[in-house]
């Protein structure tokens, strides 16, 4: 019987996980899809693919070109229109689709948080919020910050592309990080305000304890809302499970 073919887009903590967890499964075959935001990705087993398909009907074309027979998204909450098109396109061929969304970072009782629905709109708010700003929105949006007149720290994974504030510092680091090493960050840059997407997940949520201990507010931005009646699944573990219980109905057929 011919293996199963997946699609698995990436890019994720989660998206790497299921690589490797699916790369387990005898009967599958995975190819990773990443888009190519950062020059040297972890790898991971199987098949990987760089870059974008070229919008709805790229997506199409390579469903059907490589005979894909599942797609699981596993992208960052906040690549939105990677999502949307893998949903219009799936819904289109009939590829079975599911996504891996992490869940959301909740409010607890002494928070302080300023929620947006923009990055552009958290650089001008943060800028009134606080005057030296842990900035944490990535770099591929760090130029809405360029107008501010507060101070900031700008971390991402790579350096970011100009504008940028007149006064910042960059900090190039990963993920995961732990509280007490957030907390002593904050207070060696004086930190008033933590500036960050609700991207979920226990990678980087250290920050957000950080600024409960410290009684900082955050300034932060919601998540895109998902394509109606997308199925979506919380972790990597129980999109494994969808794929072994496929698995199971196309061996008896």
């Amino acid at each position: 019987m011919a293996p199963m073919r997946i699609l698995l887009l990436g890019g994720t903590s989660e998206g790497r996980q299921l690589a490797r967890d699916l790369s387990t499964l005898p009967g599958v075959e995975i190819t990773s899809s990443l888009a190519g935001r950062v020059r040297s990705p972890e790898q991971v087993p199987g098949e990987v693919r760089i870059g974008g398909f070229g919008g709805v009907n790229g997506l199409i074309a390579h469903l059907f070109a490589e005979n894909v027979d599942l797609v699981i998204d596993a992208t960052h909450p906040f690549a939105a229109e990677m999502t949307h098109n893998a949903a219009k396109a799936c819904s289109i061929t009939g590829t079975p689709l599911i996504r891996v969304d992490r869940p959301a970072w909740t409010r607890l009782p002494g928070d302080t948080w300023h929620e947006v629905d923009t990055v552009a709109e958290a650089a001008r708010l943060a800028d009134r919020v606080g005057s030296r700003l842990f900035v944490t929105t990535g770099r591929q949006e760090a130029q809405e910050f360029a107008g501010v007149s507060a101070w900031c720290l700008m971390r991402s994974v790579e350096a970011p592309d100009p504008p940028l504030p007149a006064h910042h510092e960059i900090l190039l680091a990963k993920g995961p990080f732990v509280v007490p090493e957030e907390i002593a960050l904050m207070r060696d840059r004086g930190i008033d305000c933590l500036v960050t997407k609700n991207s979920g997940g226990g990678a980087t949520i250290a920050k957000m304890w950080a600024a409960r201990e410290l009684g900082l507010p955050v300034v932060l931005v919601r998540r895109p809302p998902l394509p109606h009646g997308l199925a979506c699944v919380p972790d990597p573990e129980a999109a494994v499970d969808w794929v072994a219980r496929r698995l199971g109905h196309a061996s008896r057929r």
